[in-house]
């Protein structure tokens, strides 16, 4: 198995057009990723969280969503749920998508064959990136 990464991402206002959905399709097509679970939730302007069931991102009448029917590994719970709905600002709804970097599954298993043993992960914001880029630039 390859690293198991989750995102939350917000939407404002709670307007989901549903344009990355074909390029979150072609990742899972290419077998780049492989999606383990898939929720979507909604602040309220009281702060409650809950669940939405989303049949159509884009107005046209079809299920945008089809093709994530039954992503549930149950590895989300609703703890993981309240929490995501901490990063929410009010009358805002997120996707909570949790998936499994299928790419790196060869690397992976070579390297625990090997012995070899995973000691830190972590992610570098792409702000901090384009920041430190243009003051390498500067300089």
């Amino acid at each position: 198995m390859g690293p198991i990464d989750y995102i939350v991402v917000e939407f404002p206002g709670n307007r989901m057009t549903g344009e990355g959905l074909p390029i979150l399709v072609d990742l899972v097509d290419r077998g780049l990723i492989r999606i383990l679970d898939l929720l979507f939730v909604r602040k309220d302007a009281d702060g409650s969280v809950v669940g939405m069931e989303i049949a159509d991102f884009d107005g046209d009448g079809a299920l945008d969503l089809a093709v994530f029917e039954g992503a549930s590994s149950g590895l989300l719970g609703e703890d993981d749920i309240e929490e995501a709905g901490k990063a929410l600002e009010p009358g805002n709804s997120a996707g909570i998508l949790v998936y499994e970097n299928v790419w790196a599954e060869p690397f992976a298993t070579a390297l625990r064959r090997s012995g070899a043993r995973m000691v830190a992960s972590g992610r570098i914001p792409v702000p901090a990136v384009l920041a430190a880029l243009e003051e390498t630039d500067a300089g």
